[in-house]
Order: structure tokens, then C-alpha cells, then sequence
């Protein structure tokens, strides 16, 4: 043992330390506390009049049965302690089948409460199953299902089909198969009509059908209307005198019409202008107008040109054509007097 000390002391210091750091236990309060806090409670039998206000007055403990005022030991019952349950804040401690602590109880909290969690490796692996639940049903188990499963489309499509057919009333309408109430009762022997054979009767009650076509029996008469709500304030700022220029601009002339004048007044030019409006319209020429104005005189020009043209090619066909005219008549002129005095030279 001394020769084991002595090598410890004999290896160098280490160059790098691992301290491992342990979260306070909270739960555990000092051994002061905890004994003055005991020592506030007053024994079991000698505690009148006393009233737990805070942690320490229950000493560790549970709620006193025997002063009957509201209790919140460990905090407990109180409203953050509700708050903190509701938002999963505080997880209720749970113990599996084997006796160990359930810690997956935090992870199925929040958005995964109502999913199922694996957080064993039990969940992993995998499982052969019950033999009975997995087992496949008998011949037997089979054809009971399949008859009540027969039975219960056959009744659906049966009540399909009658309701379909043209003679088929329906149960509201038919007072035979509408739900009869039957009433027993034993009649009065003093009243009359009493029959001393009847001494029971048994009545049959039915909704009587109502016509839809019939007026309403019950008038209805509407609740008159409350007062509307108050009138929300209009707000106005303080009042100014009207200046002259305001008062011009609030002036507004008179209505003058073009087409009609019941009561005869002579009316100035300058008003009738002023009320038709003219005088407050802007009148603008669009660059589009002088544009077209210029497109048509060059169109103008250009077909004067050629009609000119025209005119000139036409008056020159013409001369020609009567400058051909004029000398095929020539000819024949000559050869007329050529042939006339051939003629005259064959007579000599």
C-alpha cells in the first residue's frame, strides 16, 4: 500500500483535468431548513388556531384533516400547479409492470399525446402475436357472419324497393302502420255510455295527419323593435367667420335650361353661357387634326396630278388618233382621183 502511495506521488501532474459537474439536487433541503420548518408545526392535538400559510408550515408533509381551511401542501391543487399540468409542464410520475420509473411519459406529452411513441427497444423488435387473436374464424363463425351480414342488405334493399313502388304509402301518411300508442283504462260505471260488459277498454293512439295545404291555426305576431343604438357624435370643428373669397366660392349659380322657360324670364346671353358651362371647358386641338389636314391636301394634290395627267395622255390619243384619221382620208381622196382619171384616159 505505502509502495503504491509513493508511485501516485512520484507521476507528474496531468496536463488536462476532467471534473464531472452534478446538477443540485432540489428536492433535498438543507437539514436546517428542514428542522426549523418541523420545528413550526405545532403538535398533533395543540393545534388550534394555527392556519398553514406557506411551504414551510406543512413541515414536508400532507394537509391537516383537522383544520378544515383550504390546503395546498407542495403546491398542489394551486393554479400554476393546474397551469403547469395542462401544458405538460408537469408529468405525472409513472411505474412499468417491472417496477421501473417511465421516463418515455415526457416524450408522449405536448403534440405526440395521442400518437403512439417507441421508446423501447421492446417496440423494436419484433412480435409473433397471439395465436387465438390471429387464428383465422371456423366454417361456422364464417357462415353466421355472412347470413347476418345477408339478413341486413337484404332489409335495406327491401325497404328500398317497396319505397319505389307506386302503391307504396308512406308510414306518416298510412294510419296502419303509423306507431300506435295503446291505452288501457277503466271507464266510470256512473258515466254515461257505460257498458257493463266493456268494464276495460283499450285504445289505439295515432298521430292524425296534418294537411299540408291547411292555413296556419296560430297567429304570429313579431316583437316591435327596440330603440337603435344612440347616433355615434359628429365631431365639428370651431366655428370661423366666412370670408369674402369663401363666400364667392359657395356661390352657385342658378340652374339654366336650353329648352325650357315656365315662367317667361328674359335671360341674358352671357348668363345662359355661364350656366351651360361653356366658358369652363378648355378647348383643345388634338396634333392629329393638323396631321389629317395635311394627309388630305397631299391626297388632293397628288390625284389633281393625275387627273392632269390623265387629261393630257387622253387629249394626246386623241390628236393622234384624229391625225390618222385625217390622212387615211387623204389617201383615199387620191387614190380616188387617181383612179378617175385613169378612167377618163382609157375613155380617150
Amino acid at each position: 500500500m505505502e509502495g503504491g502511495l509513493g508511485l501516485v506521488r512520484n507521476l507528474p501532474t496531468p496536463a488536462r483535468e476532467y471534473v464531472v459537474w452534478t446538477d443540485e439536487d432540489k428536492s433535498r433541503r438543507p437539514a436546517a431548513q428542514t428542522a426549523a420548518a418541523r420545528k413550526a408545526v405545532p403538535p398533533y392535538g395543540r393545534r388550534k388556531g394555527f392556519v398553514p400559510r406557506s411551504m414551510a408550515d406543512f413541515g414536508d408533509g400532507g394537509a391537516f384533516p383537522e383544520i378544515h381551511v383550504s390546503q395546498y401542501p407542495l403546491g398542489m391543487g394551486t393554479k400554476e400547479d393546474k397551469a403547469a399540468a395542462a401544458n405538460g409542464a408537469v408529468v405525472a410520475l409513472e411505474v412499468g409492470e417491472d417496477g421501473s420509473i417511465k421516463y418515455d411519459a415526457i416524450v408522449k406529452q405536448g403534440a405526440n399525446r395521442g400518437r403512439i411513441v417507441q421508446t423501447s427497444l421492446k417496440d423494436m423488435k419484433a412480435k409473433s402475436g397471439d395465436e387465438d387473436k390471429l387464428a383465422l374464424p371456423t366454417e361456422e363463425d364464417e357462415r353466421k357472419a355472412a347470413e347476418k351480414t345477408q339478413a341486413a342488405l337484404s332489409l335495406i334493399l327491401n325497404g328500398k324497393v317497396n319505397a319505389a313502388k307506386p302503391t307504396h304509402v308512406p308510414e306518416a301518411c298510412d294510419p296502419n302502420q303509423q306507431k300506435a300508442t295503446f291505452v288501457r283504462y277503466t271507464p266510470n260505471p256512473s258515466a254515461p255510455g257505460y257498458s257493463e260488459t266493456a268494464s276495460q277498454r283499450i285504445v289505439k293512439m295515432v298521430d292524425q295527419q296534418i294537411d299540408p295545404m291547411e292555413p296556419p291555426k296560430h297567429k304570429h305576431t313579431k316583437v316591435p323593435r327596440g330603440p337603435p343604438s344612440p347616433p355615434a357624435p359628429v365631431l365639428h370643428s370651431p366655428p370661423r367667420k366666412v370670408t369674402v373669397h369663401d363666400q364667392q366660392s359657395w356661390k352657385i349659380p342658378p340652374c339654366v335650361s336650353n329648352w325650357k322657360n315656365a315662367r317667361g324670364y328674359t335671360i341674358p346671353l352671357d348668363k345662359r353661357l355661364a350656366a351651360d358651362g361653356r366658358g369652363l371647358q378648355e378647348q383643345t386641338v388634338n396634333n392629329n387634326f393638323a396631321t389629317l389636314a395635311e394627309a388630305l391636301y397631299i391626297a388632293e394634290r397628288s390625284a389633281r396630278d393625275e387627273v392632269r395627267a390623265r387629261a393630257e395622255v387622253r387629249q394626246s390619243n386623241a390628236l393622234r388618233e384624229k391625225e390618222a384619221q385625217e390622212a387615211r382620208l387623204r389617201d383615199l381622196a387620191a387614190r380616188a382621183r387617181e383612179e378617175r382619171g385613169n378612167m377618163a384616159a382609157a375613155r380617150a
